[in-house]
């Protein structure tokens, strides 16, 4: 007779000390009475590869993913998901007997986030403006695609950076110089910031938002401060905002589902809890 064995999981990362992660999955855990725990795993990149495929043999179900390893966790896979294909990344890997498997739940996790939080937003609403065009932007302009945003007009400081992603993700981006980003918030729907402006310790977000229109919704994948400086902005002008926390804990749902055989809850109570 084999062994009981506790399914366990993890986060790896390089720092990954930072991580809300194991909190998030431990307050599930015991919310829920599973049985299994959730581990911070640091990392560095040289050893990654032998460790990702040692974990099956300890036991692990799957394993969350985070900077650097993200692209090495897209690279290392058996198998990978459509999502993640388009993304270029990987951020959840998933050990069954045919294999690691790889997903990228950062677009899901995002869309998740402006549907629980502004249940009336839609994506054919308008264009839509991104800032930033690094590896958060490719999650969000996956997922504004797919949920059906006519346009996507696409500001960052490098412009040959936001030209590659257009060339990767298709004819509805259109890049703008980041000099010309506040005026195409003209008309548009939705306004989300994927670049470090306005977290703590980064740059300040200076972006003017006064052609931005009051019926627009803004959203700041930031999330330290969970009150940013472009929140502030846009609620200045009458636009809802949401904020960041809900991308990071609906991103992390579907890894919960798929390695402890339950669907939890992302309620207010739970970003609190996070946050503490």
């Amino acid at each position: 007779m084999s062994a009981h064995r506790i399914p366990l999981a993890g986060v790896l990362g390089a720092p990954i000390a930072h991580s809300r992660s194991p909190r998030l999955f431990a307050h599930w855990l015991s919310e829920m009475g599973i049985e299994g725990h959730y581990a911070p795993l640091h990392v560095e990149p040289d050893d990654f590869g032998h460790v990702v495929r040692t974990l099956p043999r300890m036991g692990f179900r799957g394993a969350n993913v985070t900077l650097p390893h993200k692209l090495a966790a897209l690279q290392i896979a058996d198998h990978v998901s459509d999502r993640a294909k388009r993304i270029g990344a990987a951020n959840t890997l998933t050990f069954r007997e045919d294999g690691i498997h790889a997903d990228n739940t950062d677009g899901h996790g995002f869309i998740a986030n402006l549907r629980h939080s502004a249940p009336d937003w839609t994506a054919s609403a308008g264009p839509a403006v991104v800032l930033g065009a690094g590896g958060a932007a490719r999650a969000v302009l996956d997922a504004l695609i797919e949920a059906g945003t006519p346009e996507i007009r696409l500001a960052n400081r490098t412009r040959a950076r936001a030209e590659a992603l257009a060339e990767a993700f298709g004819p509805k981006i259109r890049v703008v110089d980041w000099a010309e980003a506040a005026p195409a918030l003209e008309g548009a729907a939705t306004l989300v910031n994927t670049t470090s402006l306005g977290m703590a310790g980064a740059d300040p977000f200076d972006l003017d938002l006064s052609a931005l229109p009051a019926s627009a919704l803004a959203t700041d994948i930031v999330y330290t401060p969970l009150d940013t400086p472009m929140l502030i902005a846009a609620r200045a002008r009458g636009c809802r905002t949401v904020d960041g926390l809900g991308m990071l804990l609906h991103q992390a749902v579907p890894g919960f589902e798929r390695w402890f055989g339950a669907t939890p809850n992302v309620t207010e109570a739970l970003r609190a809890k996070v946050l503490a």
